[in-house]
């Protein structure tokens, strides 16, 4: 009988679980990280990543708002959006098929009541 010890421990299936553990928890992340509408953004060549927000503005296709994730109407976005100082950064994130006249229609609305520091979201190309 050999009564020795491990020389050595073989990592190589340690390595594998951890590379699957990684990848589960990358995939989660991604669909977690994407809202909770499904919002087309548009393109642009240069993308810059706005400023950390406290208020973000999502605008879907069929022209429905969520501000921070809860679902608002228009009419009453400058309701929702009093307690807010006006120096909070504003993300709006709207389709890129949304027609002009309604993403301007949300924009005016934020800038009349008073925030000055708007962002658009886009994908880069």
């Amino acid at each position: 009988m050999d009564d020795r010890g491990f020389e050595s421990i073989n990592v190589i299936p340690f390595i594998d679980i951890m590379l699957v553990l990684l990848t589960i928890v990358l995939t989660t992340s991604t669909f977690i990280a994407t809202g909770a509408i499904g919002i087309q953004l548009p393109k642009a060549s240069a993308s810059m990543q706005p400023a950390k927000s406290e208020v973000i503005i999502e605008v879907n296709i069929d022209g429905e708002l969520t501000l921070n994730q809860q679902r608002v109407e228009l009419a009453d976005l400058a309701h929702h959006l009093d307690g807010y100082p006006k120096q909070t950064p504003v993300l709006i994130r709207a389709d890129a098929a949304l027609p002009l006249q309604e993403f301007v229609s949300v924009m005016d609305n934020v800038k009349m009541l008073g925030f000055q520091k708007l962002n658009l979201q886009t994908e880069t190309n």
